[in-house]
């Protein structure tokens, strides 16, 4: 990311905490350079799975040129996927979890490394978040590209009964 296109992102993001300065500054000291942001306001969080976050991420870059912000933990075991806010209380996908109203994220400085989250994709300050309707749709080919890799794996040289 570049200094204007960092600069807008700090921007974006403290711009729903309830104090700017005192997140700018909990990113600049904290240790782990994160902070604690209120989900709800301008985008709710899709919380999934490594193994079905990361298939559905690619999918959603041969889609479209940009997904909105994506976040994943070092374990890679899960990935947030930034959504317009509302989306978390009309959800109604198993296995997903969601962060909307109410609820507070852990969120890293844009382009910097940190010690328990990241950035995949980081916000650019315009605004830009994952349509759900998208997001969903990444998700059953994901999904399905998945299942099929599983049938083929159980296959090989054996032909199925029946």
């Amino acid at each position: 990311m570049t200094g204007p296109e960092t600069k807008a992102a700090v921007e974006w993001l403290t711009s729903v905490a309830p104090d700017p300065s005192a997140c700018r500054w909990e990113w600049e000291r904290n240790p782990q350079g994160i902070a604690l942001l209120p989900a709800g306001r301008r985008w709710d969080v899709l919380i999934l799975p490594g193994e079905l976050g990361y298939p559905t991420l690619d999918v959603l870059t041969r889609l479209i040129d940009r997904p909105g912000p994506v976040l994943a933990d070092f374990g890679e075991s899960r990935m947030g996927f930034l959504v317009p806010p509302g989306t978390v209380s009309r959800w109604i996908g198993t296995g997903i979890r969601g962060c909307g109203q109410g609820t507070w994220i852990v969120v890293p400085y844009p382009g910097r490394a940190t010690g328990g989250v990241r950035w995949l994709v980081p916000p650019d300050g315009s605004g830009t978040l994952t349509d759900p309707a998208l997001l969903e749709l990444a998700m059953h080919e994901a999904a399905g590209a998945a299942g099929s890799a599983r049938e083929e794996g159980r296959r090989p040289g054996r032909r199925p009964e029946g």
